[in-house]
């Protein structure tokens, strides 16, 4: 068997273990930098690995990093808005640099990682379906570091990084929707409840009853289900 199929098998093994877990924040962290210490022990020349993911309002973080090198690295990329692993996220697409102080695609960016010791760097793509994730990339601090063999190797481990990810992100979406399908049932039943209230004491109709909750929604500035609330609320001490 050859080595990346040696190390495929070894990765599906450690993402089935994952699968049941519950992807918490702290749990897929905690995947993600497994990833990265088995990333930077197995490609070859690499001194460091982290994995970076970018929002949908273009927010950045370093999720996982093998150590402050790293998040050295990454940080110069986000505070200039330019640099390799960002490159490799917005084009979906494999960027090696050879050497730094070459290098003229990022010149501000090549400039501080000279400064950081920074000579090369490797960055793949973490994509699912149509959607960039982020990027996962490989530091070295020699120049000429990477080479096709090492190009092969971290494309496989950035394939399995965007599962996981993805399946995080589609958990917590789903967390997401379930919180706030929940909240929408307690607001109906609150209004429904202060609806009730009001025909009771006053005796209109339910729509009339709706109306007068809007009204003094508008008139104090609250939100419905608040001023519903508060009337149940009132009506319940009184009950008492």
């Amino acid at each position: 068997m050859t080595e990346p199929s040696q190390l495929a098998d070894e990765l599906t093994g450690v993402f089935a273990r994952m699968s049941g877990l519950l992807m918490t924040e702290e749990t897929v962290q905690t995947a993600l930098r497994l990833v990265t210490s088995l990333a930077v022990e197995a490609v070859p020349g690499a001194s460091g690995c982290g994995v970076s993911l970018m929002g949908a309002r273009g927010e950045r973080s370093s999720w996982a990093a093998t150590d402050e090198f790293v998040e050295q690295a990454d940080a110069v990329q986000y505070e200039l808005d330019e640099g390799p692993c960002l490159a490799a996220w917005a084009g979906r697409m494999l960027v090696r640099v050879d050497d730094t102080a070459g290098e003229g695609r990022w010149p501000r960016w090549a400039g501080r990682a000279v400064q950081l010791g920074l000579q090369s760097s490797l960055s793949a793509p973490l994509v699912a379906g149509d959607q960039g994730l982020g990027a996962l990339k490989v530091y070295a601090r020699e120049p000429k570091a990477f080479d096709a063999h090492a190009e092969r190797m971290l494309v496989l481990f950035s394939a399995q990084a965007a599962i996981l990810v993805a399946n995080m992100q589609a958990y917590d979406s789903a967390q997401r929707l379930s919180e706030q399908l929940k909240e929408a049932l307690r607001t109906r039943d609150v209004i429904g409840q202060a609806k009730g209230v009001l025909i009771a004491a006053r005796g209109v109709d339910e729509e009339t009853a709706f109306a007068l909750l809007a009204a003094t929604s508008q008139r104090e500035n609250r939100k419905l289900h608040d001023v519903a609330r508060a009337l149940v609320e009132t009506y319940t001490r009184r009950r008492r």
